[in-house]
């Protein structure tokens, strides 16, 4: 059980990564990462997107 919960781990990086920093686009992030984290190039893009800078929406008040 031990050694399935490393290689997850590495493989949902992207996705733990997003969540931590609380990106705008966790939930794409995990989408992405789930489907195309498979192949190099989609785990790739998927984590340079989770380290990506987050937009912060600002509220004016009147």
């Amino acid at each position: 059980m031990e050694l399935l919960i490393v290689p997850a781990l590495m493989y949902f990086l992207p996705t733990v990564i997003a969540l931590a920093r609380g990106h705008h686009n966790g939930f794409a992030i995990f989408l992405t990462n789930l489907i195309f984290g498979w192949t190099i190039i989609g785990w790739l893009i998927t984590l340079i997107w989770s380290t990506t800078a987050i937009v912060h929406r600002v509220q004016v008040q009147n």
